[in-house]
């Protein structure tokens, strides 16, 4: 039985039970421990379920991972929240652009500014700006997501490191006023790190459904984060937990 025969198998298993540890899948699927384990582990970096201590959970709203995926989903509140946060780019700027489609959202009017430098992990991002003669590019070496369109492990972390920019704009799978930045792929939770821990400020990209959301990998607190752009369908209760932990909350108009 190939990966793909199995991941169907472990996904229909998960999802029926709602959660199963990898000793309950291992008897009720006839594959060996090892190999669930190693099989969830891909399953879940694609956001397909979450992993827990021991085994795996259905998602209830399931995550899209590829760059097409995402990018027409609330593409109206996204376009909004990169119009505001490309607000925050002055002329002469050095930023970090991460992968998110709410990020590439900012680069139709990033064209507008002038004298500015972008490090950027995505392809999409580079296409989009390569050819405006204002914006210089540094792309980010390493490992091709050929889904996410982006650049991960551990030599784009290693090139990021080597620089400051003065803001970064990233995105999440999750924030939540009890358990801060979290995401389901451990390798764009690293690149997000390190581009937070390189910038003299971070600015927080999403659409309002992932607000009050956390998913499986928890890398960053709210403290790191300089100011949270969303949309104004945030409601005022998720608004007033984050304010209460002391992030600024920038609505979109």
């Amino acid at each position: 039985m190939n990966f793909q025969e199995r991941k169907k198998k472990i996904l229909a298993a998960v999802i029926e039970a709602g959660s199963l540890s990898v000793f309950e899948l291992s008897d009720k699927l006839s594959m060996s421990p090892a190999t669930i384990r190693r099989d969830l582990h891909d399953i879940t970096e694609e956001g397909l379920l979450l992993r827990t201590h021991g085994g795996a959970m259905k998602i209830e709203n399931p995550v899209l991972t590829g760059f097409s995926d995402k990018s027409g989903v609330n593409n109206q509140n996204k376009e909004k929240i990169g119009k505001e946060a490309a607000e925050f780019v002055g002329d002469g700027d050095t930023i970090f652009l991460d992968c998110g489609s709410t990020v590439f959202q900012m680069c139709r009017y990033l064209k507008k500014k002038n004298n500015i430098r972008v490090i950027t992990n995505s392809l999409p991002v580079m296409a989009e700006l390569i050819d405006i003669p204002s914006i210089s590019i540094n792309l980010i070496g390493g490992e091709l997501n050929k889904s996410r369109k982006a650049v991960h492990g551990d030599k784009a972390v290693q090139h990021i490191d080597s620089y400051h920019a003065q803001k970064a704009f990233i995105g999440v799978d999750g924030i939540s006023a009890e358990n801060g930045l979290t995401a389901h792929s451990e390798h764009e939770s690293t690149i997000t790190a390190a581009f937070i821990r390189n910038a003299a400020q971070t600015f927080l990209l999403c659409d309002s459904s992932k607000i009050g959301r956390d998913s499986y990998i928890k890398f960053g607190s709210l403290a790191e984060i300089s100011s949270l752009v969303t949309d104004k369908e945030l409601s005022t209760d998720l608004q007033d937990q984050l304010v209460q932990k002391g992030l600024n909350v920038i609505l979109a108009d």
